[in-house]
């Protein structure tokens, strides 16, 4: 498994994740296909500019082209200050290999290694026990059940944050 940046190519995994019924079950619901190339544009710019780390997990280094989800790292205001989180979406062909939890480990690992984020925080849906599951196995420790904006859609998740130091 690697990751890379996403690129422009990447639209038609993100309507896969996001525009998907069951990829979007926990999180309101499909999103519509209209505005996902923006989207792709906007990540991409932000990427670019090292403003966040929005990456594609690819599972298999011989075929870049395959791409199994995305884990992506940003910070963003909360009202309360600066907070930075970690989102993932792993298909469903590729769920249940840990592909997931070692795309997040992996970014965890070089945010540490740059000393970069601090501590961070994750917002899974509370009913989504796989990524729940992730932030266990990671070491995140579960800090309670919180409303949640995702895509101007409020969502009930589990708040599990990880500090490196």
């Amino acid at each position: 498994m690697e990751l890379r940046d996403v690129s422009l190519d990447d639209v038609d995994a993100y309507v896969r994740m996001r525009c998907d019924p069951v990829m979007m079950a926990d999180l309101g619901g499909p999103l519509p296909r209209e505005g996902m190339a923006d989207k792709v544009g906007r990540d991409v710019r932000q990427a670019a500019a090292g403003l966040a780390w929005i990456k594609m997990i690819v599972p298999d280094r011989g075929r870049p082209d395959v791409v199994a989800g995305t884990v992506t790292l940003w910070s963003h205001d909360t009202g309360d200050g600066p907070l930075s989180e970690i989102g993932w979406m792993v298909l469903p062909e590729f769920q249940g290999r840990g592909l997931g939890k070692r795309a997040v480990r992996t970014l965890l690992e070089e945010a540490w290694n740059q000393d970069r984020w601090g501590v961070v925080h994750a917002f899974p849906a509370v009913g989504n026990a796989a990524s729940n599951g992730i932030c266990r196995s990671v070491g995140f420790r579960f800090r309670g059940e919180t409303d949640v904006d995702f895509a101007g859609r409020v969502i009930r998740a589990n708040h599990w944050a990880v500090d490196p130091r």
